[in-house]
């Protein structure tokens, strides 16, 4: 197994990207896009795009061989804004297209408003890391700990002061970040967000 920057691989494993974004949140992602189908088709075309939220050019793979075994996606805390605001190309394409009208954006953008209270800005000098997932076949056999290690030396390297990550509060990988040294530094809730389902969100980090 081997970690390698995704950009120059991208198009090999463009198929496997929308299964391991949804697998960090499945119920924040239904509540915000309503289903797999706009989600699938958003990441993916995210993906092709630097500069946007799951773009391959901050994205670290795990892969063996042809296989995608896991990956992370991290970026400067600030930047987490500005390559949320980078989907727009997708958004556009998508309604000049007529696959896509405009009601259904902006529904989509008034629930993401509302989740959008459940994580804290996140400060200059850290490392965010959006997602963190590992193929159902390659959990339990450390992938997900070497992606996390190697985040975390590029981090301390780079000179940002912290590291940081969301995660739902029900999400059984709350205990790996406990077990890799990340601590609760908040717990936040949104109401409509919470009565859909949606647990409350984890804040959790570490000083490198």
């Amino acid at each position: 197994m081997e970690l390698t920057a995704a950009g120059p691989i991208r198009e090999i494993h463009t198929a496997g990207i929308p299964d391991l974004a949804w697998s960090t949140g499945p119920i924040s992602y239904e509540y915000h896009f309503g289903g797999r189908g706009l989600f699938d088709t958003i990441v993916a075309g995210s993906w092709m795009l630097d500069g946007s939220l799951f773009g391959a050019d901050t994205t670290t793979l795990a892969v063996e061989g042809a296989e995608l075994l896991g990956m992370e996606i991290g970026m400067p805390g600030p930047e987490f804004a500005e390559r949320r605001a980078g989907l727009g190309p997708i958004w556009k394409q998508l309604i000049d297209d007529g696959d896509l009208d405009w009601p259904t954006v902006k529904g989509v953008l008034e629930r993401s408003e509302k989740a959008s209270w459940l994580n804290p800005a996140v400060d200059a000098g850290t490392y965010y890391i959006h997602a963190l997932a590992v193929t159902p076949a390659a959990r339990g056999t450390g992938v997900g700990y070497r992606l996390i290690q190697d985040a975390i030396e590029r981090a301390t390297e780079s000179g940002f002061a912290k590291l940081q990550l969301d995660v739902l509060s029900d999400n059984p990988a709350v205990a790996f970040y406990e077990a890799v040294g990340l601590e609760l530094l908040a717990e936040t809730r949104a109401p409509e967000p919470m009565a859909y389902g949606i647990p409350p969100e984890y804040r959790m980090g570490m000083v490198l």
